[in-house]
C-alpha cells in the first residue's frame, strides 16, 4: 500500500474525489455522500481510525485504544505515524474538531444516526 506522500493526486479520479469532498456544505449531504461512498463496514473503519487518531492524540495506550475500536496494533502504529507525520492530515482535522467542539452548529449537525 502506498503512503499518502506516493498518491497521485492528479489523476482525474483523485481530483474528482477531493472535489467532491470540497462541495459538501453540511453535515447531512457529508452522511449522504460517505453512506453513496463507502459500505457501512468502511464508514466503520474510517471512524475508528479517527477515534484511534483522537484517542493516541491523547496518549492513550494501545492496549485502549484496541478494546475501544477493535483495530489491530498494527493499524494503530501507522495511525500513530501519520499523526506524528510531516502532512499533517490527523493533526489538522482532530484540532477543527476541538476547536469546534462547543459549538452548537457542530452539536446538531454531527449527531450520526
Amino acid at each position: 500500500m502506498k503512503d499518502s506522500k506516493n498518491v497521485d493526486w492528479n489523476t482525474r479520479g483523485n481530483k474528482q474525489l477531493v472535489a467532491g469532498i470540497l462541495a459538501i456544505k453540511n453535515a447531512d449531504e457529508a452522511k449522504r455522500f460517505l453512506r453513496d461512498l463507502m459500505t457501512a463496514g468502511e464508514i466503520q473503519e474510517f471512524a475508528n481510525r479517527l477515534e484511534a487518531a483522537s484517542l493516541l492524540s491523547r496518549d492513550v495506550q494501545y492496549n485502549a485504544i484496541i478494546e475501544s475500536t477493535g483495530l489491530s496494533s498494527t493499524t494503530i502504529a501507522r495511525i500513530s505515524k501519520w499523526l506524528k507525520g510531516s502532512l499533517g492530515g490527523y493533526r489538522l482535522i482532530l484540532s477543527r474538531i476541538s476547536n469546534h467542539h462547543n459549538s452548537s452548529q457542530l452539536r446538531k449537525g454531527l449527531h450520526l444516526s
